[in-house]
């Protein structure tokens, strides 16, 4: 491998990726290729890590030979992927670990008298460890230069509502509320000091845990609990840890893929939101390029019809959109690309 000529590479596309985040830099569209490759990703589940690491290993080796192919903006990765249940779990929550998806938390809270009971739990000491140790294992084999996904990371409203069972979580969010802004304080301070202690070991640069986008520094989450509350709720329970953790590490991705339209004029307050990712149907998804078109980072779930490199001309002219784009085969991936780089020179 060409270790020099891969950083060259890597070092063109990241700038890409700033230009981008810049809103002054009048750079509208970023895109990454997916090649089929019918391989099926471990479930991550620890009997699992030998084999986690491999195909993590096997899917860097991919994305580092496919950059020499075509000229797309994917920064390689080593996948550290988990699934929603790593804060959940150290806080006490029991896992179901179905042998054909992945693996979910199961409430160990049902009363605020338990949830003032918690404490909040020692990293080294705890399952998230595991995480630190595949990450580190990658590191020493795929080299220094190599970044890392991020695992899977929830929304303190959304970890609360994982933790403390929700007929009664609920509830407690009307009548029980130092309560849950106790649990909430709790799980915040356990996302500070876990992504403090990864961004000194791994560095800021890293890729989302979904969908797969490019950042330096700030931080990448799910907030999907805000489709089941009101605007109201959302600014007592989840708007103040969304900004502090914004603020703590200067910026956020969010991702949602609940049915949360109501909650778009307090998604556009939050400051320092730098890319937002909603999964919906088609219609849903073209009103928010547009509501969010001078605002923030895009990119959703549908992103247009036809010919990818036909999908720009069919949003807003001001929207800043990462598009994703599914090849069968190496050819049909440089072609793609191709059309798509001399569509947006």
């Amino acid at each position: 491998m060409n270790r020099e000529l891969d950083m060259d590479i890597i070092g063109i596309r990241k700038e890409r990726w700033k230009n981008f985040y810049s809103s002054t830099k009048n750079y509208k569209t970023i895109f990454q290729i997916d090649i089929e490759d019918g391989v099926s990703r471990p479930f991550p589940n620890r009997q699992n890590v030998n084999d986690r690491i491999e195909w993590a290993l096997r899917k860097y080796e991919q994305y580092i030979s496919n950059q020499h192919q075509f000229d797309d903006d994917r920064i390689p990765c080593l996948h550290v992927y988990s699934g929603t249940e790593i804060f959940a779990e150290v806080f006490g929550c029991n896992i179901h670990r179905p042998v054909d998806n992945m693996p979910f938390a199961l409430p160990c809270v049902h009363n605020a008298r338990e949830a003032a009971s918690l404490k909040i739990p020692e990293i080294g000491e705890s399952t998230l460890a595991l995480l630190f140790e595949i990450a580190d294992i990658l590191k020493q084999k795929a080299g220094n230069d190599a970044i890392l996904q991020i695992p899977d990371v929830q929304s303190p409203l959304d970890i609360a509502a994982m933790i403390w069972e929700k007929s009664d979580f609920y509830v407690a969010l009307l009548e029980e509320k130092e309560a849950v802004f106790d649990l909430l304080h709790k799980i915040q301070s356990l996302l500070i000091t876990f992504f403090k202690l990864w961004f000194t070991r791994y560095g800021t640069e890293y890729i989302a845990h979904y969908p797969y986008y490019y950042m330096v520094g700030g931080i990448t989450l799910s907030e999907d609990e805000i489709g089941v509350i009101d605007n109201e709720m959302f600014d007592e329970f989840a708007m103040p840890d969304l900004e502090h953790l914004a603020s703590v590490f200067g910026g956020i991705g969010i991702h949602c893929c609940a049915k949360a339209r109501h909650q778009w004029p307090n998604l556009k307050k939050i400051p320092g939101l730098k890319l937002l990712n909603l999964v919906q149907p088609k219609k849903e998804i073209q009103d928010a390029y547009t509501y969010f078109e001078n605002h923030t980072c895009q990119m959703h779930s549908w992103s247009g019809e036809g010919e990818a490199w036909t999908w720009p001309a069919q949003h807003p002219a001001n929207a800043r959109i990462v598009y994703t784009v599914q090849a069968s085969s190496l050819d049909e991936a440089k072609y793609i690309s191709e059309r798509f780089r001399d569509v947006i020179k």
